[in-house]
């Protein structure tokens, strides 16, 4: 099962994170990097993400994505089934699928590893 978790790209990810928490999300810093804030609400989750670190997104950008507690080659073969075109991703929080939905937009799956996580921070 996926949870929805909508990308938020900003220029000051701290600015951003205490922005959120302000309005009462829980930051998550056990699933969070430098460039990368998790925020869980009561319904659903926000992710903060640094514009700058991206591939080319705008602060005020906002991308659809989801997490899972699969392992993503269990939800890389469902979609190789259902004849879905994706692509798995190393990221700095574990890894991720992006595939592409009818209007061209890139959605994107992650699978959130909480070790992957922590040797992310241990490098600043």
């Amino acid at each position: 099962m996926l949870t929805v978790l909508p990308i938020r790209y900003v220029a000051d990810v701290e600015a951003s994170r205490r922005f959120y928490e302000g309005l009462g999300l829980a930051y998550r810093r056990d699933v969070s990097v430098p460039v990368w804030a998790h925020l869980d609400a009561a319904a659903g989750a926000v992710g903060v993400h640094d514009a700058a670190a991206s591939k080319g997104r705008l602060p005020g950008t906002v991308e659809l994505g989801f997490t899972t507690g699969q392992r993503l080659e269990d939800v890389s073969a469902q979609l190789t089934e259902r004849g879905y075109e994706h692509t798995l991703f190393d990221e700095d929080f574990g890894r991720s699928i992006r595939v592409t939905d009818p209007d061209g937009v890139v959605i994107q799956i992650q699978e959130i590893d909480p070790d992957t996580v922590r040797r992310s921070q241990s490098r600043l």
